[in-house]
């Protein structure tokens, strides 16, 4: 995965050792901007949506720490790059994925971006998955992958499940929709303990939502919110169960 990413340094001369080593050793490594103070490490962290901060140490007018503070909410990963050992514990409290040191070692480097591409990776796994909360005191919930992090949905909430190709639109009791980059399979495996039946090749409905069913070969539901959704004759059966 690419890493996009700053790097804040007061020293040209440190700052192009540091891209030229990025370049040839980490081209997984997208550098987006470089600033030589906090102000302008500032801004640029405000203007784009980083993965990772390259962040010396030491600089005019501030540090790095008073960088991290006027940040407030850090959601990217930060390398420390510096000469001096001292501020080690410091960078450990502000949450640092990794602290090297100047001169930098190559092999250092190397390890240090691959670190943070196992931590982002693993963040996006999570953050792409539709989880089924397990906690006894979160009962009855899904989460569902957005842009900043997942939303949690309530299973009681959501009225049928509709599949659009690769994706699946959540049909939910307050009217509104949610679109997710999942197949409606995917969502009749993970709610096969709770109280959703596949009707159609297209459509998963929550049975407590139902408020009729019109006789037929497959026959239909009415649902809660009076929508009428057709009944496969082939899943008329895994219908019915729920009722018997």
């Amino acid at each position: 995965m690419k890493l996009k990413s700053i790097i804040v340094e007061d020293e040209a001369n440190s700052r192009e050792i540091l891209k030229n080593y990025l370049i040839k050793y980490c081209p997984n490594v997208e550098i987006v901007g470089e600033a030589a103070n906090i102000d302008e490490g500032l801004a640029l962290i405000r203007q784009n949506d980083l993965d990772l901060v390259f962040l010396d140490v030491e600089m005019p007018f501030g540090n790095a720490f008073d960088l991290l503070d006027k940040v407030g909410s850090v959601n990217f990963e930060t390398i420390f790059v510096t000469a001096y050992n001292q501020y080690a514990l410091e960078a450990l409290n502000a949450h640092a994925s990794y602290y090297l040191m100047k001169p930098i070692s190559i092999d250092e480097l190397i390890k240090a971006v691959d670190y943070v591409t196992d931590i982002k990776e693993k963040e996006n796994a999570l953050a792409n998955q539709v989880l089924v909360t397990k906690s006894q005191f979160v009962d009855g919930k899904i989460t569902i992958p957005q842009q900043d992090g997942f939303e949690v949905l309530d299973t009681a909430d959501i009225l049928y499940c509709k599949a659009d190709d690769n994706y699946t639109e959540i049909y939910l009791s307050n009217n509104k929709k949610k679109l997710v980059s999942k197949t409606l399979k995917y969502f009749e495996d993970i709610l096969k303990n709770s109280s959703f039946a596949r009707v159609h090749k297209s459509y998963l409905v929550n049975v407590n939502h139902v408020a009729k069913y019109k006789k037929g070969k497959g026959g239909s539901v009415i649902l809660s919110n009076g929508k009428e959704v057709m009944v496969s004759a082939s899943k008329k059966s895994e219908l019915l169960s729920f009722y018997k």
